[in-house]
């Protein structure tokens, strides 16, 4: 074992533990999975080895200082006043970096932590109240009627759409989105999501991410973010996310620059696309580019469900914020959409799907 200890307020599922060869037996009747990543943070090495999500390219395996997932751990506890006995429901899978670090934060910590199974209505059984938890968006969407157990929420995974955070505007839970990668060991910047004062929901959307402390970031010539982040990552982190710097420590995230559709010469961001449709379209969807003879590529619509095409593409032709250039030139529909294991949609497979089957 290595000197990697554990806190003594440190609680799972009601239990404390004299030693790691305790919390390592107790943990196998929960999960093996837990078991196996336990197993992990307790060895002697001092990285753990952990997949990337494989949501915009083929799934790596990178190696994580196990120093930095403790400086992570602290700097979400000192960001949202954390201390030790906090109790933390984990609802996320251990196999991945936003579950692992769960973990980690109650051991370094000190939390109470519960876990439940892996599931998109984690709240269901639920009775007790907590101090914080981790969702992506659709366990939030489906835990509404019970989101006042938990008091503060982070959502990441995945883009929060416009009508949750309409949903979430009257609810008592303080709720954020957050931005972040395998690579940043989950998040490394903050964006509120409700509880403003004076502001309109369509001043919320442009609210922009805050980064936590001792994260510097800046842009590329490409305008994507480049992270700087001493504390959790050795080397610099290019991303492929286009953003807007707002200042020094804020910026506006804008879409994936791997994404860009270039149609007929006009550069079009999906994202940009997909957050105007969010109005208009109740199910899940996602828009791309395909190939074209004329345009090169052309701007099509991918919904999940049953085939209302009529009925969505009027509402997209009266959708007044969208240009000409950003009107979908086709609309399919599928019945479900290729996700990764951590629940995010797979387009290119997704799409593939579509065409040949």
């Amino acid at each position: 074992m290595n000197d990697i200890k554990f806190h003594t307020n440190f609680v799972l599922n009601g239990k404390s533990f004299e030693n790691v060869q305790d919390l390592l037996t107790f943990s196998k009747t929960i999960s093996e999975e837990m078991f196996l990543f336990l197993k992990t943070w307790f060895d002697l090495n001092d990285f753990i080895a952990v997949n990337t999500s494989g949501s915009t390219g083929k799934p790596t395996s990178i190696q994580l200082k196990k120093e930095h997932m403790i400086n992570s751990a602290v700097a979400t506890g000192n960001y949202f006043d954390l201390s030790e006995k906090t109790k933390a429901l984990l609802c996320l899978s251990p196999n991945y970096i936003a579950g692992k670090m769960m973990l980690v934060r109650a051991l370094i910590l000190g939390w109470h932590l519960d876990v439940v199974g892996t599931n998109s209505h984690p709240l269901e059984d639920i009775d007790s109240y907590y101090d914080f938890c981790a969702m992506v968006p659709l366990q939030l969407s489906n835990s509404l009627k019970k989101i006042d157990h938990i008091n503060k929420l982070i959502v990441g995974g995945a883009m929060v759409s416009n009508e949750l955070i309409e949903k979430l505007q009257g609810i008592s839970t303080s709720v954020y989105a957050t931005y972040g990668m395998t690579e940043t060991i989950t998040h490394i910047a903050i964006k509120q999501l409700n509880h403003f004062q004076n502001v309109t929901l369509s001043a919320v959307e442009r609210f922009s991410f805050k980064t936590l402390p001792n994260i510097n970031i800046s842009t590329d010539s490409r305008g994507c973010l480049i992270i700087d982040a001493p504390k959790v990552s050795d080397k610099q982190i290019i991303t492929n996310d286009i953003v807007k710097l707002i200042s020094d420590t804020e910026f506006e995230w804008l879409g994936r620059y791997d994404t860009i559709i270039n149609s007929g010469g006009v550069k079009l961001i999906p994202e940009q696309i997909e957050k105007k449709l969010t109005t208009i379209i109740d199910k899940r969807f996602f828009v791309a580019g395909v190939p074209d003879e004329v345009l090169g590529e052309k701007l099509v619509l991918v919904v999940e469900g049953e085939n209302s095409g009529n009925v969505i593409l009027n509402k997209v032709k009266n959708l007044n914020s969208l240009n000409k250039f950003e009107a979908p030139k086709e609309i399919f529909f599928i019945k479900k959409f290729v996700e990764t294991n951590t629940k995010k949609i797979q387009r290119q497979l997704t799409l593939n799907l579509v065409f040949n089957g």
